[in-house]
């Protein structure tokens, strides 16, 4: 279920709020279930996976880069695997942790664990979004955000492209101010 805390500290759970209160943003935020492969579901409970075993899960999960290929034009796909025992967890973390833009969109889609995206709006307010499993999340190429783990530091994403030249983040130099409470 996904979390949407605002700066006043008020925080919103309903899908449609969220969305209303992300709306001048463009921000797509949906429902996408994992499914009930068994097969799927054993490699889901693993912390690490090799590269065998994210090809697996991508494929079994091939349905929706299907759509997003014919809706939209994605090009690619990977699986992202996060965990505290990744070495240098910290330091990869760190250059999305800063507000900054992509010239093409940001799409997650979360099938374990969970993370935070904040976002600066179109006034200058700033939210912050706990994407949890089986949610999926697009944000539009050029939206000011950031992203890091709840402290559980531990999350299992699809990462779409159209192409991965558009995703290098380009800092806005602008400081985030809510405190990260969430999770």
């Amino acid at each position: 279920m996904a979390i949407l805390k605002l700066e006043d500290d008020t925080i919103l759970t309903d899908i449609n709020d969220i969305s209303q209160e992300l709306a001048p943003l463009n921000i797509q935020l949906n429902r996408w279930a994992v499914g009930n492969d068994s097969q799927l579901r054993s490699l889901l409970a693993q912390d690490s996976l090799d590269e065998d075993k994210k090809e697996q899960v991508l494929k079994a999960l091939d349905g929706y880069f299907n759509q997003l290929q014919q809706i939209a034009g994605y090009q690619s796909r990977d699986l992202i695997v996060l965990h505290p025992r990744v070495p240098n967890l910290d330091e990869l973390m760190v250059k999305f942790d800063q507000i900054h833009t992509h010239a093409d969109d940001e799409v997650r889609y979360v099938i374990d664990g969970e993370a935070i995206f904040g976002f600066v709006r179109p006034d200058g307010s700033q939210v912050e979004l706990t994407v949890q499993k089986e949610e999926y999340i697009n944000v539009p190429a050029g939206t000011e955000h950031w992203f890091h783990l709840t402290p559980a530091r531990r999350i299992k994403a699809v990462r779409y492209f159209i192409s991965t030249e558009g995703w290098v983040p380009q800092y806005t130099d602008k400081e985030i101010r809510l405190h990260r409470a969430l999770a």
